[in-house]
């Protein structure tokens, strides 16, 4: 059992480790997707600066998110699991990609997991 644990737990940690880093490098370049369409009009018009400055801005912070799972796994967890929440409720508020909003919020709660398998003594590594 312990090696089916340690399966799971390299499984998320890859995953909520190198999805991050891809999408805050994409914020960059835009090659996924235009990130900017994701920030509300309302929020984008208090910006000081233009929506794609902020989206850079963001993606400095997914890619240390990422990187603080690969290196800090518990610690980088819980905070992927807290930006993935943060992420949900602006598009929940501004009632906008709501299906993506939903989407966040069941990866936040996969990313929990995570931090939660982290805390146990199964498979301490790394962690």
């Amino acid at each position: 059992m312990n090696s089916n644990v340690q399966l799971v737990k390299n499984i998320l940690k890859y995953t909520f480790g190198l999805v991050p880093i891809v999408a805050g490098l994409d914020k960059f370049t835009n090659i996924l997707t235009d990130w900017s369409q994701y920030i509300s009009e309302g929020f984008a018009g208090i910006l000081p600066f233009e929506p794609s400055a902020f989206m850079m801005i963001v993606g400095v912070i997914e890619i240390v998110a990422g990187v603080l799972v690969l290196t800090k796994t518990k610690i980088g967890a819980y905070v992927v699991s807290a930006w993935l929440v943060a992420i949900a409720l602006t598009l929940i508020f501004s009632w906008t990609y709501v299906d993506v909003a939903v989407r966040d919020l069941v990866m936040a709660i996969t990313a929990l997991s995570l931090a939660k398998l982290s805390e146990s003594n199964v498979g301490k590594v790394n962690d």
